[in-house]
């Protein structure tokens, strides 16, 4: 089957909502670093309806810090791809065309360089992930002993790290007397604009002071708050829109109906009529940004564990159990008493909202794929709130569990005793830590002494460490369902 592109578009039904402006006319004004799944379903619908708004300022050229998979779907296909809605029994498609080029990275770091440096681009946004930020969770530093951090510290001829190539970037602005852009984090991490400006001083600093110091008073660094469920795509969703399509679309997203962009009101670049767009400007997106942390993201981590462990697949089989319904609602009881919420927001209809987002049978968001990289969110969306309400001496149940589901989740096998592979950047340190412990309150023990992970003064609290093996030793004898009590 033919592949979608300028060439296809013509065979597309009518009613499949495309570019409306000429792409030639596009301007790139902003490079995207990690442009994955969730990139293409949020940002990227945001900046293609600034382009149908007139402003052509606001191409796209996305960047691959790894793997080539993107680039390979997307450049047969001119960038253009869909985005399918899915709400219960019911879609909705768009194609979108704003992105207009992919790179990959480690193929040509210097085209990327000079693609970040060009005088046109004001935004380099990124979804990089929270390991795509090269810093200790415990102390925020750079992970100096990283491979490709220590080869950024010794040189930026060919970059390696995000902050990496955002600097080189930025040598090359500096020194042909080029403004600089706005550097927008739009990862799921508290304080995400403070801690990439954090990783790119650093390694400014040991390259060139005066660079640093440039970098630090004249470049903006917003935090922002992003919220839409991406699912995985998989052949037979390939498969479907192509029926629909009548071409064949390779790199298609698939999401919900929800989305929701909160940004810092703080540029030192042009920047897109976001107001006008949907995107909520604030002088202060922490509150928001900590209300979908420990509310939406907390939930779905101690979905993913218990019913990865249960094997479910989706997050809608999990809600539909009405004890594991009930657990996510005691859950965020828990966590909304850690919250300091901006006046905008109504908690009980955001959970509500919540609810019935996870619920929604069409997405076929799977747990195996929330799961991953979780001792990189455990901090943000769990611990966090643990650490606040055993400060006031309220208990921690429900958010325990879900941490004790995790640290069952890294011994590779479900209650099936069907093995899994532990997807994370630490699986190699909690798989040693736990070696030839066969106890819960053992291998509690041993998991939380990885400072990476767990505050040493969280770790060292006997009231933690209780519940955590209490729960871990029903989840390891009778499994996560009979613990939440289906």
């Amino acid at each position: 089957m033919r592949r979608l592109a300028e060439s296809t578009l013509s065979h597309v039904p009518g009613e499949i909502a495309r570019p409306d402006y000429d792409r030639r006319a596009i301007n790139t004004g902003i490079v995207h670093l990690g442009i994955g799944a969730f990139h293409r379903a949020h940002q990227a619908v945001i900046f293609d309806q600034a382009l149908r708004t007139g402003d052509h300022r606001w191409g796209i050229v996305g960047a691959s810090l790894r793997s080539p998979t993107v680039r390979d779907q997307m450049i047969p296909q001119e960038g253009l791809y869909s985005v399918v809605v899915r709400d219960g029994a019911h879609d909705s498609i768009r194609i979108v065309g704003a992105v207009r080029d992919v790179l990959v990275a480690p193929d040509d770091p210097a085209r990327l360089v000079e693609a970040l440096a060009h005088p046109a681009v004001h935004l380099a946004t990124l979804t990089v992930t929270e390991k795509g930020y090269k810093l200790d969770p415990a102390t925020g530093s750079l992970i100096e002993d990283d491979p490709d951090v220590a080869a950024d510290l010794l040189s930026l001829t060919a970059p390696r790290t995000t902050a990496g190539f955002l600097v080189a970037a930025l040598a090359c602005r500096r020194a042909a007397g080029i403004p600089p852009f706005t550097a927008l984090s739009c990862d799921n991490l508290p304080d995400n604009g403070p801690r990439l400006r954090d990783a790119v001083l650093a390694i400014a600093g040991r390259h060139d002071p005066h660079l640093r110091d440039w970098i630090a008073e004249e470049v903006a660094f917003p935090q922002s708050m992003v919220d839409r469920i991406v699912p995985a795509t998989d052949e037979d969703d390939i498969a479907a829109l192509s029926t629909r399509l009548g071409v064949q679309d390779r790199a298609m997203v698939k999401t919900e109906p929800f989305l929701q962009w909160v940004i810092e009101d703080r540029f030192c670049s042009s920047r897109p009529a976001f107001e006008t767009l949907g995107v909520q400007l604030t002088h202060s997106v922490a509150p928001w940004e900590e209300a979908k942390l420990r509310l939406l993201n907390g939930a779905h981590s101690g979905i993913a564990y218990l019913g990865g462990l249960a094997g479910l697949d989706f997050v809608d089989q999990f809600v539909a159990l009405p004890a594991a319904c009930s657990f996510v609602e005691t859950l965020w009881d828990e966590a909304v008493e850690t919250l300091s919420p901006p006046a905008e927001l109504d908690i009980t209809g955001y959970r509500a909202a919540l609810m019935q987002r996870f619920a929604n049978p069409a997405l076929q968001h799977r747990t195996r794929q929330i799961a991953m990289d979780g001792s990189q969110k455990l901090p943000q969306r769990l611990l966090a709130p643990i650490a606040n309400r055993l400060e006031r001496g309220q208990n921690v149940d429900k958010l325990a569990l879900a941490v004790a589901a995790w640290m069952r989740w890294q011994g590779g096998r479900d209650d099936n005793d069907q093995p899994f592979i532990v997807d994370d950047p630490l699986a190699a340190v909690t798989a040693a830590r736990l070696r030839g412990l066969n106890s819960a309150e053992e291998q509690v023990a041993a998991l939380l002494s990885i400072d990476a992970i767990f505050p040493p003064a969280l770790a060292m609290r006997a009231d933690f460490r209780q519940i955590l093996t209490q729960h871990l030793v029903s989840l390891t004898q009778r499994g996560a369902l009979a613990t939440i009590g289906t």
